[in-house]
């Protein structure tokens, strides 16, 4: 059965990071090894993983924003949030990373971080640990 993260945050646009969050999880199940899947259960926010040194989060942000073109967006309930709904599925729901002897297995700078892109809201992300056979 999946853990649920309740995530609350604070800015309209904001990364949060979860990795210790998540380490914490897989220490707490006593899980030593597989992998451990994130999945964000909405369509404004997104999972990936990412350098956070101090100002890349808002670097990350802005380049992020820029790419998507001033239209007129046909998004029923909102047009002006279909840019959030469009930065999230470019970057994703999901994230699945190794865990070895009982932490995530990430390169030196990486970070588990979720992008809130329509915020401040709680968020939910559901993690399921997958054993190693």
């Amino acid at each position: 059965m999946p853990a649920i993260l309740t995530i609350s945050t604070q800015r309209s646009k904001q990364v949060i990071d979860l990795t210790d969050r998540l380490n914490r999880l897989i220490r707490e199940a006593d899980f030593q090894a597989g992998l451990c899947s994130a999945f964000c259960l909405h369509t404004t926010a997104a999972l990936t993983a990412a350098d956070l040194d101090p100002g890349t989060d808002l670097d990350m942000l802005d380049a992020y924003t820029a790419m998507i073109p001033k239209l007129q967006f046909r998004h029923p309930h909102d047009p002006s949030h279909t840019p959030d709904h469009i930065l999230a599925a470019l970057i994703g729901p999901s994230l699945s990373v190794p865990v070895v002897r009982g932490r995530l297995l990430l390169g030196t700078w990486q970070r588990v971080v979720l992008f809130e892109f329509d915020g401040p809201r709680e968020r939910q992300v559901s993690v399921s640990l997958v054993a190693a056979e």
